[in-house]
């Protein structure tokens, strides 16, 4: 696929977005869990869940302030590296403020943000972060570090969280070890996070920044420095899931794609979002009504965030990684309902 193909991006029970390099089809206001023709291609929107829409929230991830190259691997000089122009506005501000609009143009209950804020947890990239996100959102705003805010050992945004939202509670957790790539939860973490489901009624979606660790595919290996979760850690989390029925799933970022995957024991959703800062550049959008929550994942889609992001299409080739396939997944991962239990 290229930037100029017409490419369907997002679906929902209301809305079919397009996009074909730097424009935009937005068709509204459509019937729920109706086909339609656009562009040559038959789409169905979204069936919601049951009863009335009761919230509506946005996530970001890796948004990454204080970024001058996209594409760097261990500084290697391997690429394509893409750079800004001269005359450009730093591509992490100006994808990260195009975001910020877009969800407040959806008027959220709550934003929350996955983790790295940063490059390497700097107070200049801090209070970058801070005024593009905390200024629009205020008290709405819950954010929890990544790895790379956590790299010189720093603590700012460390520490677990539970979002109580109208129809939804939300466990957001600090999965950094300060100082690693990699993330994890901690024993006594975990039986923190079991007490607290013990006490909840009513659905939960757990959040983090770290992807869990679910033995499929090339992910089949047991390591202690999995990329992600630690693999204990990970299979913590679905004990966790298999106990508590009212957990309906997991999100996370870190990976900078799209993807979805099952649970080995418990059979809740495993759910990876891709980053704000390059390609496709994107924010998730949740619905919570009476009967369930549906994910809409939304590309970033000003002018100026589209051309960026398709410049960044291209990045990690040399290593021999498809990173336009592999980073916006399939349209199922990206905006779907989480299966009830």
């Amino acid at each position: 696929m290229t930037s100029t193909s017409i490419e369907l991006t997002t679906v929902a029970d209301d809305l079919v977005v397009f996009h074909e390099g730097e424009t935009t089809y937005r068709y509204e206001g459509l019937d729920p869990d109706t086909g339609i023709e656009l562009h040559g291609v038959t789409v169905r929107t979204l069936a919601p869940p049951s009863g009335a829409l009761l919230a509506r929230f946005a996530t970001v991830n890796d948004v990454h302030f204080g970024e001058t190259e996209c594409g760097v691997i261990d500084q290697r000089s391997d690429g394509p590296i893409v750079r800004p122009g001269p005359d450009e506005a730093p591509y992490p501000e100006m994808m990260n403020r195009a975001a910020a609009a877009e969800i407040a143009s959806i008027e959220p209950d709550a934003v929350i943000v996955k983790g790295d804020l940063s490059v390497d947890g700097r107070d200049e990239e801090w209070a970058a972060f801070e005024a593009c996100w905390r200024v629009p959102f205020d008290d709405r705003l819950h954010v929890v570090r990544g790895n790379h805010d956590a790299y010189q050992g720093q603590h700012r945004y460390a520490g677990d969280q539970w979002i109580e939202l109208p129809g939804l509670t939300i466990g957001l957790f600090d999965t950094a070890i300060p100082g690693q790539t990699t993330g994890g939860l901690r024993p006594a973490q975990l039986a923190e996070i079991d007490d607290r489901l013990a006490s909840v009624t009513g659905r939960v979606l757990l959040m983090g920044h770290h992807q869990q660790w679910v033995p499929s595919g090339p992910d089949s290996n047991r390591s202690d420095d999995y990329f992600g979760m630690h693999p204990d850690a990970s299979d913590g989390l679905d004990e966790l899931c298999l106990r508590h029925r009212h957990v309906i799933g997991y999100t996370a970022g870190h990976t900078h794609r799209h993807r979805v995957r099952t649970m080995t024991r418990s059979g809740v959703p495993s759910v990876e979002i891709g980053c704000v800062k390059d390609f496709p550049g994107t924010w998730a959008e949740y619905r919570v009504y009476e009967g369930g929550v549906m994910q809409v994942v939304h590309r970033i889609s000003s002018p100026e965030a589209l051309s960026w992001s398709n410049r960044c299409r291209v990045i990690y080739s040399d290593f021999g990684i498809d990173y336009e396939a592999y980073a916006l997944g399939t349209l199922a991962e990206r905006c779907f309902v989480f299966p009830e239990r």
